[in-house]
C-alpha cells in the first residue's frame, strides 16, 4: 500500500510488516516561505535551505535597500535621496519609496523576513503611501 500520512505529532518510527515490508514514520511540520514550502524537522531544527530557497524574495531585497540607502544619507556618504538615486542609476521616487520601508512595524518587517506575510500583500502595498502609524500599517495587512 502506497500511502502517505503526514503526522505533525510523535516520534519517528520504523514498523516492521510480517512480509518484509518497512513503514516508516516521520512526524514533520511543514512551513511556509513565501510561495516555498519548506519541512521542519522533527526535532525543532531547521532544515539547510537549498542553494535556490536562500535567494532573497524581491520584497526582502527592496527592505535592504532602503535600510542600505537611508544608513547612506545618515552617515553623510550621500546629502540627499536623490544623490542616492543618481549613484545607484535608480529613480529618485523609487529610492524615495524602498527608504519609506525603513518606517515599518517590526512585526512586518519579521513577517517579510520570515516570509509568512500574506501572498496577497505586495510591495506596492508596502511602499507606497505607507502610512507612519504601525496599527494603520498593520490594517493595511490585515485587509
Amino acid at each position: 500500500m502506497n500511502e502517505i500520512l503526514i503526522d505533525k505529532t510523535g516520534q519517528a518510527k520504523v514498523i516492521t510488516a510480517s512480509d518484509g515490508s518497512l513503514t516508516v514514520t516521520v512526524p514533520i511540520r511543514i512551513k511556509r516561505r513565501g510561495s516555498r514550502k519548506a519541512v521542519a524537522l522533527p526535532d525543532g531544527s531547521a532544515m539547510q535551505p537549498r542553494p535556490w530557497d536562500d535567494t532573497p524574495t524581491p520584497i526582502q531585497l527592496a527592505l535592504a535597500r532602503g535600510h542600505r540607502w537611508l544608513a547612506m544619507v545618515e552617515s553623510g556618504e550621500a546629502r540627499t535621496l536623490s544623490e542616492v538615486a543618481e549613484r545607484e542609476g535608480m529613480d529618485r521616487a523609487y529610492v524615495s519609496r524602498m527608504v519609506s520601508l525603513t518606517t515599518l512595524a517590526p512585526d512586518i518587517v519579521a513577517a517579510i523576513l520570515d516570509e509568512t506575510l500574506p501572498p496577497e500583500v505586495t510591495l506596492f502595498d508596502l511602499a507606497s503611501g505607507t502610512p507612519l502609524l504601525w496599527e494603520e500599517q498593520r490594517a493595511i495587512i490585515d485587509r
